[in-house]
């Protein structure tokens, strides 16, 4: 049994061993990042070793608990990526719209128009999660999935703007003729590029709906963190 050893900081006794398992973890993500970030060519056991900084036996290892839960797969030295982590990816859009649900509902509300999270897929921009005000006569109506070029509407290109430059972007018509939109980009959630938005069926004041955006995009930010 672990026996619980005094922190030198000060804090609760830590298990022992439990230095020894963060490690283990850190070493198991970083092996799977490595597996994830090659190309095309998967590879090999030793390209992995020197990846992670660990030798062949520890590569060896931890692909272990990896491969049993499909996360990656083994074609003799070479190492792929498994469909465990699709099924992980397929649980990320939900967990996206529900974080995002609150900031989208009060931005829709303040503005009066369609509001939506938009989140890039290669050269594709995609709509995962659309919230429509409630108190208003009309407005648009944007479906979940809808894609469209990333460098196209206020909500793609949102996505690629430099965070020394412009805090938010329009567009009219770009996608919807006499549509108007306004976005700006999910910032400080590492691996996502992501983008709020509004769109509408008349023209936005981008001096006040901008920084509104602006605004909830950030708390969409703060709620994935």
């Amino acid at each position: 049994m672990p026996v619980a050893r005094p922190d030198p900081r000060g804090r609760l006794p830590l298990p022992a061993g439990s230095k020894e398992s963060s490690l283990t973890l850190e070493r198991g993500l970083a092996l799977l990042q490595a597996v994830a970030d090659a190309e095309s060519e998967a590879p090999s056991i030793s390209e992995l070793a020197s990846a992670i900084g660990a030798s062949r036996a520890a590569v060896y290892r931890l692909l272990v608990p990896l491969q049993s839960r499909g996360l990656v797969r083994r074609e003799g030295s070479k190492v792929r990526l498994g469909l465990g982590v699709l099924r992980l990816a397929a649980n990320v859009l939900p967990q996206l719209r529900l974080a995002a649900q609150p900031a989208l509902r009060t931005l829709a509300e303040q503005v009066g128009a369609t509001a939506h999270l938009t989140v890039a897929d290669g050269a594709e921009a995609q709509a995962v999660a659309v919230v429509e005000p409630s108190w208003t006569a009309y407005h648009v109506a944007y479906r979940v999935g809808s894609r469209h070029p990333v460098h196209r509407g206020a909500a793609g290109k949102a996505i690629g703007l430099s965070p020394e430059g412009r805090p938010w972007v329009h567009s009219t018509g770009e996608l919807q003729p006499g549509a108007f939109g306004v976005a700006a980009p999910v910032r400080g959630v590492p691996g996502l590029r992501a983008s709020v938005g509004v769109v509408a069926l008349e023209k936005l004041d981008g001096d006040v709906v901008g920084p509104q955006v602006v605004r909830a995009a950030q708390e969409v930010s703060e709620a994935l963190r």
